[in-house]
């Protein structure tokens, strides 16, 4: 998937909330400013090694942690060291236990795709599962209350 149209799927969804007569390419813009804001490739696109380090997987946009890597116990953390990441930077072992990143594209079955916007933004605001859920864990930081105009118009998942 490129992605614009990774962008232009997870934006779809707000296409509702906007005013009437604004152009899809405006909701895709705005899908990607808040996907770039909001930091979601950090820990949801996969990374590689690159010549200067990790970079993001582009053909594993916002995919979260593959299903296929299996991932051995994490080390003890001793001294400074509060948390353990693997390779791609999708699993993260610190003293909460071992989180794994989920998927945010549009997929139905694995990803966002079942969610509603409600569920979308009922999690951005109390940092839970569709907003009533199990807490999202580390090393997301806890969920601040969003405003309703930025929740308001997520990079929803299309339907």
């Amino acid at each position: 998937m490129t992605r614009k149209t990774l962008l232009f799927a997870l934006s779809m969804s707000s296409l509702a909330l906007a005013a009437p007569g604004t152009a899809a390419s405006s909701q895709v813009k705005r899908g990607e400013y808040l996907v770039s804001f909001g930091g979601c490739h950090d820990c949801h696109t996969p990374k590689k090694m690159g010549a200067r380090g990790p970079e993001l997987d582009t053909d594993r946009l916002l995919a979260g942690h593959p299903e296929q890597m299996a991932v051995t116990p994490a080390p003890a953390l001793q001294g400074p060291w509060m948390a353990a990441t693997v390779g791609t930077m999708t699993a993260w072992a610190g003293p909460w236990g071992i989180s794994y990143t989920a998927n945010l594209t549009p997929d139905r079955e694995t990803g966002l795709g079942a969610w509603t916007e409600q569920n979308f933004v009922d999690t951005m605001r109390t940092g839970r599962h569709m907003g009533r859920g199990r807490p999202i864990l580390p090393p997301i930081p806890p969920a601040a209350p969003a405003t309703e105009t930025a929740s308001a118009a997520p990079p929803a998942p299309a339907k």
